[in-house]
């Protein structure tokens, strides 16, 4: 049973239990357990609010349709990264089926689309494994690294930058496949440590550094 409904159930027992046996020995009721001991897990499993995954599912939608504006799309995808500070919720993403989605409006003809979904990648598999393994598993550091020298906004490019640094930071897997994808010269060959913070700072800030197209 969902935890949450099993805290439900039994709050609803014991308020239950202690006014039958008030009402038996005509003795006053005591004071039901108070109100503030049902979390908003609960009062949601109670009253059927929508669950985390829900709303994710939901932001995506919007995000994806032709008839929310861009304005409400910023609001969906503001709501999309609150839920996936959590570790939780981050790592729902895949069953959820959502990696796809939000990897393809990296390349979105907006350039707060493409910005908003390089920071939700970076909060999703900042100090994370399971997430950082999904850069790998949707091939998203290719698209991350060219976001950060050629997208012609630059808050899309810083963004895709803290997407990078979120992901391979103690994550040998995905520093290995982003140094595949740097542009000529970044690296001598020699493999770096995931670990290495001030190798990873250093690359980091080529990529900051990296010429690019002004955006009009």
């Amino acid at each position: 049973m969902d935890p949450n409904m099993n805290n439900l159930l039994k709050w609803s027992i014991e308020n239950s239990t202690s006014a039958r046996q008030a009402a038996d020995s005509n003795d006053a009721a005591p004071a039901p357990t108070s109100r503030s001991n049902l979390n908003p897990e609960m009062l949601s499993a109670l009253f059927g609010g929508p669950s985390d995954a829900d709303l994710m599912k939901a932001a995506m939608e919007a995000l994806h349709s032709d008839e929310v504006d861009l304005e409400n799309k910023m609001i969906a995808f503001d709501n999309f990264e609150q839920l996936i500070e959590s570790i939780d919720n981050a790592n729902n993403l895949e069953p959820l089926g959502l990696w796809t989605p939000l990897v393809e409006l990296l390349k979105h003809e907006e350039a707060e689309m493409r910005r908003m979904a390089a920071w939700c990648i970076g909060t999703a598999v900042q100090n994370n494994e399971k997430a950082q393994d999904k850069l790998i598993v949707f091939n998203v550091l290719p698209t991350l690294v060219a976001m950060s020298t050629s997208d012609p906004a630059p808050a899309a490019r810083k963004k895709a930058v803290y997407a990078i640094s979120s992901g391979v930071r103690n994550y040998q897997p995905a520093m290995d496949e982003f140094v595949k994808h740097l542009p000529e010269g970044y690296t001598s060959g020699e493999k770096i440590d995931a670990a290495d913070m001030d190798a990873i700072d250093a690359l980091l800030d080529k990529l900051r550094a990296h010429p690019s197209e002004v955006s009009a």
